[in-house]
């Protein structure tokens, strides 16, 4: 029996993942969280029995509590309350499906726990890569990606001497304005940003696949899980999200990890690593497929790309600057606060405007994140 906790087990990769406990016995579920979706979180608790649920507010917490008053759970709130159900005691592992910066503090609590970590939220390693992978190795905890991209390098480099990485090559579907150009994109309504031709993805990571801004987030979390320079990672636009990433060797050799584009293989691959298990589901028909065709991607035109590798380059809190202003406009642009294109003009000044902190603290890094917050607030 592997006995695991959720951070954000109402949102996509956490309803996956449930799905995954669901068809299979030897897992166990110790600690939820959610944001505000109180009624999911409910029926998760019945059917899943934690002994520990988390989330933001106390007056969600409040009408939580009633509601499984019948029952044997501890309702927790607030950041206390995410610390809480990463750190619980009978967990082995945390899935961290939190969206945002949100998922930093509780990550690096079930770190210095000794739990192996499931890696959903990537800002945790853009912001604190620098923080979190020394953290987990003086802990002798795993880091284990769940994106599909980095699961799938993570699967091609099993048993492979990683010194000998010469590449490693992340695809991108391209989302759903592959081809367009700039003009095109200032008309794009939320509407049409959301509607990804492969993927079922939650609304924020969908925008961040249209700006390609997730691609660029996906750079600077490989940089810090296999640790290559920014020069040995390559993105590459693979329309049909059949290969999900490859590495390439210094004798010349790809190798990659192919599959149908099913968030629920690389949950399922950080849950039992290193075992496979039978997934049901789809499989590859190559011959129905006929073809897999490959793209340069237009940094131009999706410029978020551009910024992103500006950001890593020049390290330290720049990439949570990145982070944090892309976050806050793509919450704009959800609420038609803003318009497409403007996600990356609030990126590009608030990367303008900032001045690098080196080696930036937990406590430095939230309190950029908070001037960024500030700064989008008092011009847009």
């Amino acid at each position: 029996m592997k006995t695991i906790s959720i951070l954000g087990s109402t949102g996509s990769i956490g309803t996956q993942t449930l799905e995954i406990v669901r068809r299979n016995k030897d897992l166990k579920v110790a600690a939820v969280s959610a944001g505000r979706n109180i009624r999911l979180l409910e029926q998760q608790i019945r059917e899943f029995g934690p002994r520990l649920a988390a989330v933001w507010s106390e007056e969600d917490a409040r009408e939580l509590r009633t509601a499984v008053s019948d029952l044997d759970v501890e309702i927790l709130c607030g950041m206390e309350g995410l610390e809480a159900a990463a750190a619980c005691p009978e967990s082995e592992l945390l899935v961290t499906a939190i969206v945002g910066m949100i998922g930093l503090v509780p990550t690096v609590t079930a770190i210095r726990a000794g739990k192996d970590i499931a890696l959903a939220n990537k800002e945790t390693l853009v912001t604190a890569g620098h923080i979190i992978m020394p953290l987990a190795k003086e802990c002798g905890v795993k880091i284990l990606p769940v994106d599909s991209e980095h699961s799938a390098i993570f699967q091609s480099l099993n048993g492979e001497n990683r010194s000998q990485i010469a590449k490693l090559l992340l695809t991108a579907s391209g989302g759903p304005f592959r081809g367009k150009k700039r003009e095109d994109l200032e008309k794009m309504h939320v509407e049409d940003a959301l509607r990804h031709p492969n993927w079922n993805m939650g609304q924020k990571i969908t925008i961040d696949s249209a700006t390609l801004v997730n691609k660029g987030l996906e750079i600077m979390e490989a940089r810090w899980l296999f640790d290559v320079e920014l020069d040995q990672i390559q993105v590459v636009v693979q329309p049909q999200s059949v290969i999900h990433s490859m590495v390439e060797f210094t004798d010349g050799a790809v190798i990659a990890q192919l599959g149908t584009p099913d968030m629920k293989l690389p949950i399922q691959y950080a849950l039992y690593y290193p075992e496979r298990r039978y997934l049901a589901g789809d499989r590859l028909d190559f011959a129905k497929l006929g073809s897999i065709t490959f793209e340069e991607p237009d940094m131009e035109t999706f410029s978020g790309l551009s910024y992103a590798f500006e950001a890593a380059r020049a390290g330290g809190s720049m990439p949570t600057v990145f982070n944090a202003a892309n976050e806050r406009a793509v919450s704009k642009f959800l609420h038609r606060e803003i318009g497409f294109t403007d996600i990356y003009r609030i990126i590009r000044e608030c990367m303008d405007a900032h001045r690098v902190i080196a080696a930036p603290d937990i406590r430095q890094i939230l309190e950029v994140e908070q001037s960024v917050y500030d700064m989008i607030e008092s011009r847009w």
